[in-house]
């Protein structure tokens, strides 16, 4: 099985937090979808086993338009066997889930949605920029719910200095109210040419308290743990049954094909990456050229990643994968870092696999660092 990651870059208007690759000028739209059809048709023979999932990713991919989804949809079912699709997901800003998108959203594939409400809160939602608000945001959900969707992930970020410890705990509360099954928390991050970043250099903006962050994440992780949440990824929650299949896969190794402007493909030992500029790949493709990089993966670069994932999921480390794939040489400073991790008691031992205590979950990626393998 594999998955699809479809990128498209427009949004209506820029998150004060965001660094992903998009647009606010809607121009080029036809056009990049357009080319994004032609992607499909010269890149398909990369992908010869059946599709599993399929991920709509943003950018805001609910601003499509419906003939704009219903040409991507003809054009993956003629060019990739998705006979064994599951999951569809579609990335979501509350403002765009009306009754009438909705009702159009019932009769196409999609059967998950991943919502950006970020905040409940007036006061987080404008300091984020964002385009809806507290009562969209809310109102969202319901509205999804009564269309039949059951399958429904909402993203929340904490750490803010407009969200106090109260905020937050009313943030997780209305979610659970909500009735929602699965939920993706991020802490908020200071990215470099990012509104954020800006505004905290020239002094209009607080500086993001590592520590009000921390204790926000404690509160998420024992919280989301007594209302019946598993957390499967540092930053996913999800209930049994709810948990991403389409990121689940990412985080196995299973390999996955993305299409348009700065999306990304894995096929185990290759990773390829599409150009990060909407100009430059329609004009690529408008020339029947694909405008993508590939890299193989060296021994040690794989060996990083799975120690990068690995400790990010509760599937964990399994350390005869890592003398079977990756030799004695590696295996043998593996397990010599690893000891270190244990006497630290940041990593335990669960049915055979290494995954991270409680304690050190806040600092997955700096544990993991201390994994790499360097010749």
């Amino acid at each position: 099985m594999a998955g699809i990651y479809i990128h498209i870059p427009y949004c209506k208007q820029k998150c004060s937090y965001c660094d992903f690759h998009f647009s606010t000028n809607l121009n080029s739209k036809n056009e990049l979808i357009f080319s994004l059809l032609k992607e499909f048709e010269l890149r398909k023979n990369e992908i010869q086993e059946p599709i599993e999932t399929i991920y709509f990713g943003g950018g805001t991919p609910s601003i499509l338009t419906n003939n704009e989804l219903d040409s991507i949809f003809d054009a993956l079912q003629h060019h990739f066997d998705l006979s064994q699709v599951k999951e569809v997901t579609l990335e979501a800003n509350p403002d765009d889930l009306t009754p009438e998108k909705l009702a159009y959203f019932k009769t196409t594939p999609i059967n998950r949605f991943s919502i950006g409400i970020q905040s409940f809160f007036e006061e987080d939602l404008r300091l984020m920029n964002r385009a809806h608000n507290a009562v969209e945001a809310e109102n969202c959900i319901k509205l999804v719910r009564e269309f039949g969707f059951e399958n429904i992930t909402i993203d929340l970020i904490y750490g803010s200095n407009t969200t106090t410890h109260e905020m937050w705990q009313q943030n997780l509360q209305k979610a659970v109210d909500l009735g929602v099954n699965h939920i993706s928390s991020y802490a908020l991050t200071v990215e470099e040419k990012t509104i954020l970043n800006r505004k905290i250099e020239k002094g209009e903006w607080k500086p993001i308290n590592d520590q009000h962050q921390s204790d926000q994440f404690d509160y998420l992780v024992q919280f989301l743990e007594k209302n019946g949440f598993i957390q499967y990824e540092i930053s996913n929650f999800g209930k049994p049954g709810y948990f991403s299949q389409h990121n689940s896969n990412y985080w196995k190794g299973v390999p996955y094909i993305g299409f348009g402007p700065s999306a990304h493909s894995y096929f185990g030992n290759n990773r390829a990456w599409n150009i990060a500029n909407n100009a430059k790949y329609i004009q690529a493709l408008k020339n029947n050229n694909l405008p993508i990089e590939i890299e193989t993966l060296s021994l040690e670069d794989q060996y990083n990643e799975m120690m990068m994932i690995g400790l990010r999921t509760i599937y964990g480390i399994d350390p005869n994968v890592v003398k079977s794939t990756f030799g004695t040489k590696i295996f043998d400073y593996f397990n010599l870092e690893i000891k270190e991790l244990f006497k630290e008691n940041l990593v335990q031992q669960i049915d055979g696999k290494i995954v991270l205590t409680k304690k050190a979950k806040f600092f997955a990626d700096g544990i993991a660092s201390r994994l790499f393998y360097v010749d």
